[in-house]
C-alpha cells in the first residue's frame, strides 16, 4: 500500500485481486483499485467506512484534490473508499487496447457480460471484510452507483449498515425499451427549455447540422456529423449543462479565406465531448446495465428514437423546426465515428444481441429491507426517468427520499456537503 498527503487528507492506494467471473472463483482473476482517503487530523482513529460507487457505466471515482465536493463533509466521520468499479480507471481496464487481449469480438463480449452491477458488488464484498474486518459499510451510489447500490440491498444487504443514492435509482423491471421510451419526452424539454433561455441557438444549431451533414469533417480521426452533433445534448442535464452547450456553440464558424468554415476550436470541443477514449465501457454496456431476462437490448435507443420523428436532424432541416439534441443514449453510429470504439463495433452487437440476461434486482428482498436508505431525486431528472425512481422508492422498505428541483443529475457534485447532509440526515431521522 503506497500513502500519501494532500491538503487535508491523507490517501492510500490499494489492489485487490478478485474473480473475473464470480461462479467460478478458483479461474481467472482481475485486479481492482480504490483509493482510501482519511481527514489528516483522524487518520489513526477507527472509523466506519464509506464506499463510493460513481456513475456510469464506465468512469472510474473522480479524482479529488484535498476535501473538495461532498469528500471534505464524508471524511468528517468517515474513512473513504473511493472504487474504481472493473475496468474502469486502474481497475484492469477494458477498451480497444486491452480487449483484443481476450481474443476476437465473440470473446471479448464474453468477457464484458462480467461487467454488470452483479459483479460489481460481488467486488465490493470481496473487498469489504480485507478493510473492514467484516463490519458492514455505508454506501454513496451517485447515478450508476445507485444501480449498483439498489443491486447491493438486492443481493448482499448483511454487508451495508446504509445506503445514501443520488439520482440512480433504477427501474426493478423496466426493459431498456421503456428506459428510452421514457426518455425522449424529458429530452425534449431539456431542449425547450434551452431553446427558451438562448433562442439564437435555434438557428446557430440549425447551421452546424447543415454544414456537419455536407463536409462530415474529421478532427483527430472522428468523424463529425450531424447525430454526433446532437448527442451534445448529454449536457443539458447537468445544472450548469445549457450555458456550456452555448458557449460552444457561439463560436462555431470562422471565416477563411476558402469561406466560412466549423472552428478548430469547435471542432476539438465537439471531438472532445463527443469522445468515448476515456470511458469505452459506457458506450459498450451502456444498455447491458438494463438486461433483464431473454430479450435483447438490441441497440434500444436507436429502434425507439424512430418513435419521436421530432429528433430526425435532416427532417428539421427540411423544415424550418430546430434541430433537437439527444442526452444519454448510445447508437450503433457511435462505433462508426469514433476511433475509441470502431475496433470494437461487432463486440458491441454481439452485447446488442445477447439475451438471456440475469435479473438484478430482487423485488421480494427489497420490499422486505432493513437497511436505512435514503435517496435524491431529482425533479426533472434528464438521466433517470423520476417516476421510475419513484415507484422503485416505493418498492424499497423504509427508503425515504428527498425530491428537489435545486439541482440537475450532477446534484451531488454540484450540491456537495448539502447534498449528503441532507441523505444522512434522512436515514438518523433528523428531519
Amino acid at each position: 500500500m503506497n500513502s500519501y498527503r494532500q491538503p487535508g487528507v491523507v490517501l492510500t492506494d490499494h489492489h485487490f485481486t478478485v474473480p473475473l467471473d464470480h461462479t467460478d472463483p478458483g479461474g481467472e482473476r482481475i485486479e481492482i483499485f480504490g483509493r482510501e482517503v482519511v481527514a489528516g487530523s483522524r487518520a489513526a482513529e477507527e472509523l466506519p467506512w464509506l464506499l463510493y460507487l460513481e456513475g456510469g457505466p464506465g468512469f472510474g471515482a473522480r479524482r479529488f484534490t484535498g476535501t473538495e465536493a461532498w469528500l471534505g463533509r464524508a471524511v468528517r466521520e468517515f474513512r473513504v473508499l473511493l472504487l474504481d468499479q472493473r475496468g474502469t480507471g486502474l481497475s484492469t481496464p477494458a477498451n480497444r487496447q486491452t480487449l483484443p487481449l481476450r481474443g476476437g469480438p465473440r470473446e471479448q463480449a464474453d468477457y464484458l457480460t462480467h461487467f454488470r452491477s452483479d459483479s460489481i458488488v460481488r467486488d465490493c464484498e470481496l473487498i469489504r471484510p480485507q478493510l473492514t474486518g467484516g463490519a458492514p459499510w455505508t454506501v454513496l451510489g451517485q447515478s450508476f452507483g445507485g444501480f449498483c447500490a439498489v443491486r447491493y440491498l438486492s443481493a448482499a444487504p448483511e454487508g451495508l449498515s446504509t445506503v445514501l443514492i443520488t439520482g440512480g435509482l433504477p427501474s426493478l423491471d423496466g426493459h431498456a425499451d421503456d428506459v428510452y421510451r421514457a426518455a425522449y419526452p424529458r429530452i425534449e424539454r431539456k431542449n425547450a427549455a434551452h431553446y427558451a433561455r438562448y433562442p439564437q441557438d435555434v438557428e446557430r444549431a440549425r447551421e452546424i447540422t447543415a454544414h456537419l451533414a455536407e463536409h462530415q469533417p474529421e478532427s483527430a480521426g472522428h468523424r463529425l456529423t450531424p447525430e454526433g452533433f446532437q448527442s451534445l445534448g448529454i449536457m443539458l442535464g447537468g445544472g450548469s449543462g445549457s450555458h456550456q452547450l452555448h458557449y460552444l456553440l457561439e463560436n462555431a464558424f470562422v471565416r477563411t479565406a476558402h469561406g466560412t468554415e466549423l472552428s478548430d476550436a469547435f471542432q476539438e470541443a465537439m471531438r472532445t465531448a463527443c469522445s468515448f477514449a476515456g470511458h469505452p465501457l459506457y458506450a459498450l454496456l451502456h444498455e447491458a446495465i438494463y438486461g433483464r431476462d431473454e430479450r435483447p437490448t438490441d441497440w434500444a435507443a436507436e429502434r425507439v428514437r424512430a418513435e419521436f420523428p421530432q429528433f430526425d436532424a435532416a427532417a428539421a432541416l427540411r423544415g424550418d423546426g430546430p434541430v433537437l439534441f439527444t442526452g444519454e443514449s448510445i447508437h450503433p453510429w457511435h462505433f462508426d465515428v469514433d476511433p475509441a470504439l470502431r475496433p470494437l463495433r461487432e463486440t458491441a452487437e454481439l452485447l446488442a444481441t445477447r439475451g438471456g440476461w440475469e435479473p438484478l434486482y430482487d423485488v421480494e428482498r427489497l420490499a422486505a429491507n432493513e437497511v436505512p436508505v435514503a435517496a435524491a431525486v431529482y425533479h426533472d431528472d434528464m438521466y433517470v426517468d423520476t417516476a421510475h425512481a419513484l415507484r422503485t422508492a416505493a418498492s424499497i422498505r423504509g427508503l425515504r427520499t428527498w425530491v428537489t428541483d435545486e439541482y440537475e443529475h450532477d446534484g451531488l457534485r454540484a450540491g456537495g456537503p448539502k447534498v449528503l447532509d441532507r441523505l444522512l440526515a434522512l436515514v438518523r431521522d433528523e428531519v
